[in-house]
């Protein structure tokens, strides 16, 4: 080895070095395109945003703007339950009726913005009595049981339609988008119905009906258009009872026009008993609507023994004032019991009627 050998060696080691870093920039830049071209493959699933412009809903198709939810109106409070239009009863101009059952009739009917009102017929006819099931009283002692709070499960909803004689009338609850079909599966199955409107208890709000629930202290015209989103959520009822409500029932001033806007609707009043201090009695005598009242509610304890005690008490009453009525819940016991007591009515000298044949009417 020569003494030029040791600069040559440097000379060479730097022009690998040169190489080496020309050879990775030009990697770099190739590795840069590719993912500018096809994307990182390290990374996971591409993310696709779409920028959807108001002005594209003008052209929507005819089947998306079929199935679309209608839109909650400005005035109505967030959450507020509303009726979809399919729900609603058609709008024809004969009666819809299955067999000899009225469903809905447009002659009781006043179409309004928040649904279809009842009210009474040009001729005179009130929906009380229209919808009004039929009633055999043969001079028997006649007893009605009131099953309440149907339309909210539709598996207790299904056993109480299935497990109970069609003598018995049924409540349901406003809150529920397919009560109108529950309601007509009760109607055809010869039930006559009632609609449960949501009042204040006394330890309202730990016990709260609902956004739409009547107040004592709302004032007339508050309480006056929760009640008609009430009475707009179906069709085919004779009247309305009450879903808790103890302090609305004791408070006669706030009761009053509530029970005159239910008589010029042509609607009777079923108190069903669970308010101790009701002053329902006084305040429906006084406006001339009609009325009646629960004798007793014949499960407030869950026990067979106690609920055919009530059950039997009843018959006592029915007997002494030739008739009463009892209230309750569709729990399943409930239904087993009155279904069991009901097959052996007839033959103890009591006949099953719906409320409807037991209101006290109107003084005229």
């Amino acid at each position: 080895m020569t003494g030029d050998d040791p600069i040559r060696g440097v000379r060479r080691g730097a022009q690998l070095l040169a190489l080496a870093y020309l050879l990775a920039f030009v990697a770099f830049v190739a590795l840069a395109t590719a993912i500018g071209l096809f994307g990182d493959p390290r990374a996971g699933d591409p993310v696709i945003r779409l920028d959807l412009h108001l002005r594209h809903v003008a052209h929507a198709t005819p089947f998306a703007a079929a199935h679309e939810t209608p839109a909650q109106p400005a005035s109505q409070p967030p959450g507020t339950v509303t009726l979809p239009p399919e729900a609603l009863p058609a709008e024809q101009a004969p009666p819809v009726a299955t067999g000899r059952v009225l469903i809905a009739d447009p002659a009781l009917i006043e179409k309004t913005p928040q649904g279809p009102l009842p009210r009474i017929a040009d001729d005179g006819t009130p929906p009380m009595r229209a919808y009004a099931a039929p009633a055999i009283s043969a001079g028997k002692p006649r007893i009605a049981i009131v099953i309440n709070g149907l339309g909210i499960s539709a598996k207790s909803t299904t056993a109480a339609l299935n497990g109970l004689p069609a003598g018995v009338t049924l409540a349901f609850a406003p809150y529920m988008s397919d009560a109108p079909r529950w309601v007509t599966l009760a109607r055809q199955k010869g039930h006559e119905v009632l609609l449960e409107v949501p009042m204040e208890p006394y330890d309202f709000p730990d016990s709260d009906p609902g956004q739409h629930t009547l107040r004592a202290g709302a004032g007339e015209d508050a309480n006056t258009q929760r009640l008609v989103w009430a009475l707009t959520r179906f069709t085919g009822y004779t009247g309305v009872t009450n879903f808790l409500g103890g302090r609305l029932l004791s408070d006669a001033g706030a009761l009053e026009p509530v029970l005159t806007y239910l008589t010029r609707r042509g609607l009777l009043f079923y108190d069903n008993g669970s308010a101790t201090h009701s002053v329902a009695p006084d305040v429906a005598a006084r406006v001339g609507a009609t009325f009646a009242q629960a004798t007793v509610s014949i499960d407030t304890i869950q026990a067979a023994m106690e609920i055919d005690h009530r059950l039997s008490d009843l018959e006592t009453t029915a007997r002494a004032q030739g008739s009463a009525s009892g209230s309750g819940f569709l729990y399943p016991l409930t239904i087993d019991r009155v279904n069991k007591w009901a097959q052996g009515l007839s033959g103890r000298g009591f006949v099953l009627v719906p409320v409807s044949a037991i209101v006290s009417q109107p003084k005229r």
